[in-house]
């Protein structure tokens, strides 16, 4: 018999397990402020603990940080020498079972895009990326 069911049957008040009450924790990677700020103050209203990077240094700052955290929504194309799939590798080597999200304003087609996963085309609609997120966050 589960412990929830028997805290039930005998009259007590239900505590779900400690992790469930922490926020789930996204890393936000978009070099383009206003998306950062958009899909940012997105996240957050929808309940999430949002860390927002415009960079991949900054994203491994967090990345390298001991903090939990179960999201990395990324853009794929950035500016520099690292763009969002190698930054998905390098988070991935720190960070195992870490659930990514990638984000384009271009086409991605063929092998890559079925390796990659979830690639959400910008500008992304608000219910779209709060279901995808949702969706990566549901456990497996």
């Amino acid at each position: 018999m589960s412990s929830s069911l028997k805290a039930r049957e005998m009259g007590a008040a239900y505590t779900p397990p400690v992790e469930t009450l922490r926020k789930r924790h996204i890393l936000l990677v978009e070099d383009d402020e206003a998306g950062r700020a958009a899909y940012g103050q997105l996240l957050r209203q929808a309940g999430y603990e949002v860390t927002a990077a415009a960079d991949f240094r900054l994203a491994l700052d967090t990345l390298e940080a001991d903090q939990p955290l179960d999201l990395l929504l990324l853009d794929i194309v950035m500016p520099g020498s690292v763009n969002g799939l190698a930054l998905a590798r390098m988070a991935r080597m720190r960070r195992q079972g870490l659930k990514i999200i990638y984000m384009t304003g271009f086409e991605i087609t063929g092998a890559e895009r079925e390796a990659l996963g979830p690639i959400l085309r910008k500008p992304v609609e608000n219910a779209r990326l709060l279901a995808e997120v949702k969706q990566a966050l549901a456990p497996d």
